[in-house]
């Protein structure tokens, strides 16, 4: 067995999916870990770039069902890194955005492991880049805002409501698929306009990147109508009336790999 002092446990983020969005810096570690855990939304064009010998440990989860609870995991990182191992602890976007990093690092610290953060593109900025939609523009959004659309064990959303109903403000709606019907109803509730522009995008960046263009009082619909898979992310605002000026563009730079679609408004 290896000196337990050694061991240690990476947190790193994956990116959106695209391996060329993956930083040098997760590369190098994912290229001499000793073993890697993972989570389902981890693309797999990064799951083909580890080395065929290196160890692998499959987390994942998804809405409704946790393959391994998230307290068995915090067990299965301190128990590998007691052996001292160097774990790579892979999570999709980056694993201080809603990647339940932090929840990890605390428990590894409580156990007296040495951790460190590897920072990687969170799927907000992969799509915005991949679609040519800017979660920023002037005259049409002077700031943007992440939420989460799911809450453990469906438990009702607590979301501050009035403050994200501002037309001012791009909001990118994580893991929301489930609970956009609701989102979007609270939100034109709260004031926004319910033909304000809205859009879908699933497995942004990768080569099953699909984009569904909407408004916020349809958009939940249209993407259950369309048979969106996960990882959905949903954009609200103006800017995404811009889609349009670079959909021509963008189509001509991935053809037959990028595929995108309006939903009857």
């Amino acid at each position: 067995m290896k000196d337990q002092i050694s061991g240690k446990v990476y947190l790193v983020g994956a990116g959106p999916g695209d391996p060329d969005l993956l930083t040098l810096r997760a590369y190098k570690i994912l290229q001499t870990a000793d073993v890697i855990v993972y989570d389902r939304l981890v693309s797999k064009e990064i799951m083909a770039m580890l080395p065929q010998t290196t160890r692998r440990i499959s987390v994942g989860k998804k809405v409704g069902f946790h393959s391994v609870p998230q307290d068995q995991i915090n067990d299965i990182l301190v128990d590998l890194a007691r052996d001292g191992l160097q774990v790579a602890r892979l999570k999709g976007g980056d694993p201080l955005i809603f990647g339940r990093g932090s929840e990890e690092a605390c428990a590894l610290k409580t156990a007296g492991i040495a951790v460190e953060y590897v920072p990687g593109i969170t799927a907000a900025q992969g799509a915005s880049c991949s679609t040519g939609v800017p979660l920023t523009h002037r005259g049409l959004a002077t700031g943007v805002r992440y939420v989460t659309g799911h809450r453990a064990a469906n438990m009702p959303l607590d979301l501050d409501w009035p403050s994200l109903a501002s037309e001012k403000t791009t909001l990118v709606i994580y893991m929301g698929a489930v609970n956009m019907v609701e989102v979007a109803t609270q939100l034109m509730h709260h004031g926004l306009p319910a033909d304000l522009p809205a859009m879908a995008i699933a497995s942004a960046t990768t080569p099953r990147e699909l984009r569904l263009v909407s408004t916020l009082s349809r958009v939940a619909h249209d993407a259950k109508q369309a048979s969106l898979e996960a990882p959905v992310l949903f954009l609200v605002g103006h800017v995404v009336s811009l889609y349009e000026d670079v959909a021509a563009d963008l189509a001509a730079a991935h053809p037959c790999n990028l595929t995108a679609f309006a939903a009857n408004a």
